[in-house]
């Protein structure tokens, strides 16, 4: 069910595949945010890494009446503070999607899926 909107020049119908790609490619720019996870483990608790054009396999978009929530899954670097990673990502999604979409974002939910070395 895409995010429809009404301007004086028309109606504006944004997809929630379009809403994910953006938040995707927001929390991969992220200090610490090493790239988005799948939700669904491959094997043994191990998550592949999405490229860019699945993004939206590692974020779920649910429309709710006072704004839009979004899940997001990540892997994370190995050796930094894990909360304050989590909070700046949660607050740059929130002001990114909100400023591009002009959409209220209720909520912005990080599931961290595993921490990995840098390169």
């Amino acid at each position: 069910m895409p995010i429809n909107k009404s301007t004086e020049y028309g109606n504006i119908s944004i997809s929630l595949d379009a809403v994910a790609n953006l938040a995707g490619g927001t929390i991969t720019e992220c200090y610490g945010v090493i790239g988005m996870a799948s939700q669904k483990a491959v094997r043994d608790g191990w998550y592949e890494l999405l490229k860019i054009e699945n993004y939206s396999r590692g974020v779920v978009v649910r429309q709710q009446e006072d704004g839009i929530v979004l899940d997001l899954y990540i892997v994370v670097m190995q050796g930094i503070k894990l909360a304050e990673v989590v909070l700046e990502a949660q607050k740059r999604v929130k002001y990114v999607v909100e400023k591009t979409l002009e959409v209220k974002v209720k909520e912005v939910n990080i599931c961290v899926q595993g921490v990995r070395a840098s390169k």
